[in-house]
């Protein structure tokens, strides 16, 4: 949890430069907070990683072995109750790199870490809530496209994004 504000600082600068070309500016800032923001559940389940450079935050995400799909701290809503890893599949969850280390295999090294601990938690199934510039990784990967839909956003507006799975 000590981690919170270097991630609470990390999140805008890689999502305002890393969305830039998908998602317009308002639709960035109306996300900011809500969609793309700290969820520290993922940091009490001891699912979510760090990429450090000189002892700096780099890079996190993380899986869920919970109902939650996408989102922070602020959006949630509730108890967030655990998935059952028979019969539903764990997420992919709140991926975000610094825009100097964007393009440098950290993405691809938090998938590959996150798909190895959700097979040792005995899930069979993957799923993620994908944004724009992130399909491109996962689908590199072996998911697959399975729904396209719009998150409403607090502004009123909405942003496209991509469900997946492996």
């Amino acid at each position: 949890m000590s981690d919170v504000p270097a991630l609470e600082a990390l999140i805008p600068a890689s999502v305002r430069a890393l969305q830039a070309a998908y998602y317009a500016s308002e639709q960035i800032e109306s996300a900011l907070g809500t969609v793309f923001g700290v969820d520290s559940q993922l940091i009490e389940d001891e699912t979510y990683f760090v990429a450090e450079n000189d002892d700096r935050i780099v890079g996190c995400g993380g899986w869920s072995k919970r109902k939650t799909t996408y989102g922070s701290d602020a959006a949630k809503k509730g108890e967030d109750v655990l998935r059952d890893p028979r019969t539903e599949p764990a997420m992919i969850r709140a991926f975000f790199v610094h825009p100097t280390y964007a393009r440098k295999g950290i993405g691809r090294r938090f998938l590959e870490m996150c798909e190895t601990a959700i097979d040792c938690a005995g899930f069979r199934k993957i799923e993620i809530i994908a944004t724009l510039a992130g399909e491109p990784l996962y689908t590199s990967c072996g998911y697959s496209v399975t729904e396209r839909f719009d998150i409403p956003l607090r502004s009123g507006d909405t942003m496209p994004v991509v469900k997946m799975k492996k």
